[in-house]
């Protein structure tokens, strides 16, 4: 897999905001072969802004006055069309062709081929073709700007590339262990505040429980929960001291100076509870 041998072809590119928008596209994707087919006069001041970070792409730019020079060295042709018609009806997505681009830059040379703003490839520019793209969009507006679609077929040739590696969670997930303690504080927590009603506790717990299985827990997602729940028990009165790494410092509600117990913590705490589950 070679993404230099990618070659990005602007057939008579008219602005020159798309042809340094297609530069940028181009270099966020690892590409960097442009060429340009019998370009018109075009605003070189706005195509080098346009061109962020890649202006050395549009400077490199090669120029041909038609088509079939500008891909002679090219193993595959890839054309590219909105439309529907006779020489037209093989189209597949970017997404379908891209593992086969992808393959034949270990070999060769890939030209991507892009049409005029206004009426893109001609049927005899098509037929020069290996294979035709077409990007599926809504039929009421299926035209999109050129350098969107050279961003689009860039972007799926480079995942297709296996070069993409997603971020990975610095943190493992959590261990049934972990997790089932966890559950037990929340459970503890709940009672003391009074979230239970009529003996509904095993139906509330199977249903945080569902919650907070829609998806992966990690070790450092489980340990916030849990101090959630001793956090809460602590103002409660049930746990003796606030919990290690919580930051503070005064004394909890169900603690009054000296040591003596108020016991008016937990009785606020399942009021608010109980204010909760009435509104």
């Amino acid at each position: 897999m070679n993404l230099g041998n990618i070659r990005i072809v602007l057939v008579n590119p008219r602005y020159g905001g798309n042809i340094g928008s297609a530069c940028r596209a181009m270099s966020n994707m690892g590409m960097s072969d442009l060429a340009l087919v019998a370009p018109r006069q075009f605003n070189m001041r706005e195509a080098r802004r346009m061109a962020c970070h890649a202006q050395a792409i549009l400077d490199a730019r090669k120029e041909f006055r038609t088509l079939p020079e500008a891909v002679a060295d090219c193993s595959l042709v890839m054309v590219t069309t909105a439309r529907k018609g006779l020489y037209r009806q093989h189209a597949r997505s970017p997404r379908e062709w891209a593992p086969l681009a992808v393959s034949a830059t270990d070999t060769g040379r890939v030209a991507l081929v892009f049409g005029r703003e206004e009426s893109g490839l001609t049927n005899e520019e098509i037929a020069i073709g290996t294979q035709i793209i077409q990007i599926p969009t809504f039929h009421e507006n299926p035209s999109l700007n050129v350098a969107q679609a050279v961003m689009i077929c860039c972007y799926e040739i480079f995942v297709a590339s296996g070069q993409y590696e997603p971020p990975v969670e610095k943190s493992p997930e959590a261990p049934s262990g972990l997790r089932e303690r966890m559950f037990g504080l929340w459970e503890k927590a709940l009672a003391e505040i009074g979230f239970f009603k009529d003996d509904n506790e095993k139906h509330m717990m199977l249903g945080l429980r569902r919650i907070l299985s829609r998806g992966p827990l990690t070790v450092d997602d489980v340990k916030i929960l849990m101090g959630i729940a001793r956090q809460t028990l602590w103002a409660c009165g049930v746990s003796r001291r606030e919990p290690v790494g919580s930051g503070r410092t005064r004394a909890g509600p169900n603690h009054a100076k000296g040591g003596a117990a108020s016991g008016g913590g937990s009785s606020a705490a399942r009021a608010a509870a109980d204010r909760m589950r009435s509104s």
